[in-house]
Order: C-alpha cells, then structure tokens, then sequence
C-alpha cells in the first residue's frame, strides 16, 4: 500500500475517507465550480481560444491532479499568467480562431505535461528554486499588465484589435474614440465595479446572514458568476447583442470533448519548445507556492516532485480532451480552502459539474458579453502588479531591486519568453557574483570566552603573528580565487603573521577547484614560513578532505576541534593585542 499511496497519493485519502468530511468536499466543489465557469471561458478568451476549451481544461485536469497530486487542496485549471503565455506561444504558430490555432494549443498542452513528467521522474523540483521571487513579481507584474491591454479590445468593444502602436498616433482620442462601441464599454466598467465591490464587501454581507457566516469567504468568491448572469440576462432582455453591436460568445458545442491525440509533428514541437519549458517552469513555481502555504495552514505533507507527476498528468489529460494548459490557480485554490475543502474530491465533485454544465446548459451562455469576461481578468489581475513589494526589494537590497526592475521593463518591452530568459539569467548571475564574493571576517577572541567575533565589529583579543579567518560561505571554482587573494593580501599587510586559521563552521563543501586552490595557498604560505590552520571543520568535509594528499601530507599545520583550541595553543607563541573597533553590535 506504501508503493501504491506514493505512486497515488489520493490512495491515501481515499483509505481513510470519512463521512463527515463530505459536506465540505461538496460545499467547496460547488463553490469552486461556480467560480470556475466564468474563469475558465474569461482565461481561455486570454489565450485566444474559444471558450468552450476553458472549460475543457476543467474537466480532466482536476481530476488527473486529484489522483497524482500530493496538495489536498490546490485547484488546477486555466490561469491568467499561463494563459498569456500560451497565446504568445501560439501566435507564431498560426492565427487565432484558425483550427492550426488550436491544435498547437492541444499539442503545447501535452508538450507541458510531458515536460513536468520528467521533471517529475528526474526528480528536478529544486528547479522551483532557481526562479528567485523578485523575478517572479517583476514577471507577473508586467504580465498583468499586459494582460490588461490584451483586454482594452473586448473590454471596449473594438471592432479591430488595439496595437500599441495606435497610442503612438497623432489623432488618437479621436480614433480611439469613433472604434469603441459605447453600450459594451458601458456594460464592461459596470461590470468592473460590481466586481470590485462585490471582492470589497460581498463576504461582510454574506457574513451577516448567520446560517452562511462560516461560509462566507468562499461564496463571497462567486461574484464573477453573479455579475456575468446579470449582464448576460440585460444583454439577452434587450437584444444588445443585435441593437448595439455588444459582442457575446455566442454558440458553445454541447457536449463533454471526447478523447482525441493532438496531431505532432517535428516542425510545430520545435517551434513551441521554448516557449513550452518556459510555461513549464513558471507553472511549477506558481502552483508549487500555492501548494505550500495551503498545506502549511494545515500542516500537510507537500513533495514537490510529486506536484510534478501531478501537474503533468493534468496537463496531458488537458491536451487530450481539447483542453489548454494548466497549473494551480492562486484564486481558485484560496476559495477551494476557504470554503472547506478536506480533499481533492472537492476537485473531482467541480470537475462533474463543468461536465454537466457543457453537457445541459450550454446554450445559457450563448448572450455572455465578452466585454463582461474582459472585466473579470481586469479585477483578478489587479493584485498581480506589486509596486509596494518591488519597493521594499529595492529599499533592502538593491539587487533584488534591480533584478525585478529589469524583468519587469524586458516583459513589457522585449516580450515574455526574452523578459522572463533575463530575469533568469539576472538571478542566476547575481547568485554567483554573490558566491564569487564570500564574506570574510577577521576574528579575535571575546576576553577569556569561548566566542570569537569580528575584529571590527566587536571588542576582541587577538595575536600579531596570528591570522584568524572565519569564512561565511561554502568554497567553489567561483570563489576560490577571492580567498586566496584575500588571505595572501593580509599577509602581505602584516609582516608578523606566522599561522593563518581558517575557521571552517559556515563552509558546507569545498569542490575540486577549491581544494586546488587551498593546496597552491599551502605551498605560497610555506614559502613565506607561514603555516595554514584549520578549525571546526564539518564531518561530511572532513570525511572527503582526509583522502585527500593534502590533508595526507599536511604536516606542518594542523586541524583544531574548535576555534578555542586553536587559539589556546597557536597564541601561546606570542603576546596577545586588544582591538577596539570604532562602533560595535
């Protein structure tokens, strides 16, 4: 049963079901399902595709995630950001609306779930790490504002889509405005109020009525299904649609997909594979810290390379059955959580009712205004622009700032695939100039104690002929050199200096570049008569250190237990110095 519940997690729950957590499961699946239908078409309208295949991609997916997830509560389906990306993918395959369109769609969708699976199989979670979180909120800032202007079209009721360019026009107010249909920019702002309101002040209202107060934070999530019946009913009672040109989705095939294999070939896998690992890896990001903060509220288990299975899983099971691609949903999965969700049962119960809802009611969505989808990305993509979050980066640390600033104008500017291709490369750069430079303090001893602190930080007592050395930071190819600078620059600055310790208790591993490196330090040192100490050195080091002919050969210095030791027995050849720095902590 062990193999089977780590192969299927839902294995798991699925043993030890219980009744009485049922009802919540059911409450939060119908909940979830009400928030999902106008998502889901919103998203897949994002993505340039009909929005039938929104609601394609709600059905198998949460399903697949269920049984190979590992998070109890995560929801998967169609999000703004992946959306985005897809429709940038896309767009250099065919144009929307064209059966080339969206069957690159469902071949990117296999594409994704092919690539997590690997992920997945490889174990490359640690993958997730490697996106730093200023990137990742310059990316999303800037991705949401873009979304924002994709939707300025249906939002306005533009005949024609509106190109950045035309804000370069000398006579664009008076363009702009003969383009846009009054009516559905009418409907489109009423809708984004009613939205905006009902996200303020829905739950307090909800929370008034007593027998629904427990359930308030998730039924006050169904304001998008509100406000797109109601527009959608004012639309159908004044045939707007017809009298005022308001554009509406129109006919939706009735039906659950049937299973279909997307149609591969070499030329479409080619064209979309950058871009498929780049929604890839912002998907496993993404639904990765969803997945944790909802199972930290609960103190749940969380394997990350399982999210992967799952994530991939869902994803093929999208492309399969005429559905785009997926990951977890921030929204989505807080409404899932908050109105009690024990399971993924909860998932499968909102998967049935999409189901349901293409196979009967289909043709209630046929006056759903567009401009009204519009309207429900603009309110949800709103707190995706995080300029407070970018501020407090800069003001802490100037290059996390800067990393998110970069990102942020190379996605507005230079499009998603090259924006996000920097903000990686900025982040990993960064992370290896800050390795390349170690921190390394000169250390005395604190009086009489066992404690040894930084010559200019604190008031210590040190040795002339006694270099002590703690270094912050493992030691590889990347920072090899600077040590060696560093220590052969101090021994220079003083001519007394006869034993150099290095104190080891921050240093994790030394590579093969390193321990080079320390060999030729040895040998310039000896040159000088000047031997090299080593104190407090980790087991797993030390374990590899001692096969080493250095440490073999090493007879003149020598490895201390503690930094207290060494000190003990190297100051005794001298008399000791007290520092007292100019400010201390």
């Amino acid at each position: 049963m062990t193999y089977l519940t780590k192969v299927v997690p839902a294995a798991e729950w699925l043993r030890t079901y219980e009744r009485k957590t049922f009802s919540g499961d059911l409450t939060a699946g119908i909940i979830t399902a009400i928030l999902l239908i106008p998502q889901a078409m919103a998203y897949s309208a994002l993505a340039g595709l009909p929005p039938e295949i929104g609601l394609y991609a709600s059905i198998a997916p949460p399903i697949m995630y269920a049984l190979f997830g590992s998070s109890r509560t995560l929801a998967v389906g169609p999000v703004a950001v992946a959306s985005l990306m897809v429709a940038h993918a896309l767009s250099t395959i065919s144009a929307q609306g064209t059966g080339e369109y969206l069957a690159a769609a469902l071949v990117l969708s296999v594409m994704i779930g092919v690539l997590f699976l690997i992920i997945g199989a490889l174990k490359l979670g640690f993958l997730t790490e490697f996106l730093s979180h200023p990137v990742m909120s310059g990316f999303t800032s800037a991705a949401a504002l873009l979304i924002a202007f994709s939707q300025l079209t249906p939002f306005a009721g533009f005949e024609s889509k509106l190109l950045f360019s035309d804000f370069l026009s000398p006579d664009f107010i008076s363009e702009i405005g003969a383009r846009i249909n009054n009516t559905a920019l009418i409907i489109g702002a009423l809708s984004v109020t009613l939205l905006y309101l009902a996200t303020k002040y829905l739950a307090a209202l909800i929370g008034k009525i007593h027998s629904l107060a427990p359930l308030a934070p998730g039924l006050s999530k169904t304001g998008p299904l509100m406000v797109l019946v109601l527009m959608t009913v004012i639309v159908m009672t004044y045939g707007l649609d017809q009298s005022a040109g308001v554009k509406v989705i129109g006919v939706i095939p009735e039906g659950i997909p049937s299973l279909t294999l997307p149609d591969f070939n070499l030329t479409i896998l080619q064209d979309l594979a950058p871009s498929a690992l780049l929604i890839t890896l912002i998907s496993y990001v993404e639904s990765v810290a969803i997945a944790k903060v909802l199972a930290s509220k609960r103190r749940q288990k969380l394997d990350v390379n399982q999210e992967a299975w799952g994530l991939g899983f869902a994803n093929i099971g999208s492309g399969i059955t005429g559905g785009s691609p997926v990951c977890g949903g921030f929204s989505r999965s807080v409404v899932n959580f908050s109105a009690g969700a024990n399971t993924q049962l909860a998932a499968i119960i909102t998967a049935c009712l999409i189901g349901l809802t293409l196979a009967f009611f289909t043709p209630l969505f046929y006056y759903v205004p567009k401009t009204v989808l519009a309207s429900i990305i603009l309110v949800a993509i709103l707190e995706l622009v995080n300029i407070q979050g970018f501020l407090k980066n800069l003001t802490y640390d100037k290059a996390d700032g800067i990393a998110e600033g970069v990102t942020f104008v190379a996605v507005l500017f230079g499009g998603i695939e090259l924006g996000l291709t920097i903000g990686i490369l900025i982040s990993l750069g960064l992370h290896f100039w800050r390795s390349s430079r170690p921190h390394i303090a000169v250390v005395g001893q604190v009086g009489d104690t066992e404690h040894f602190r930084n010559i200019k930080r604190h008031k210590v007592k040190t040795y002339p002929h006694l270099l002590a050395l703690r270094i912050d930071e493992s030691l590889f190819f990347a920072n090899a050199s600077y040590l060696e600078n560093f220590i052969l620059n101090q021994v220079a600055a003083n001519k007394d200096v006869t034993d150099v310790l290095i104190i080891c208790s921050a240093i994790n591993s030394i590579d093969g570049s390193a321990l080079h490196t320390l060999e030729m330090l040895f040998e310039e040192l000896a040159e000088q008569n000047i031997d090299l100490h080593f104190t407090e050195v980790k087991g797993p080091v030390m374990d590899r250190l001692q096969e080493t002919s250095f440490f073999k050969e090493h007879q003149n210095g020598k490895v201390y237990l503690s930094t207290f030791d060494a000190f003990k027995e190297l100051g005794a050849k001298g008399n000791p110095l007290f520092n007292d720095p100019e400010w201390s902590i």
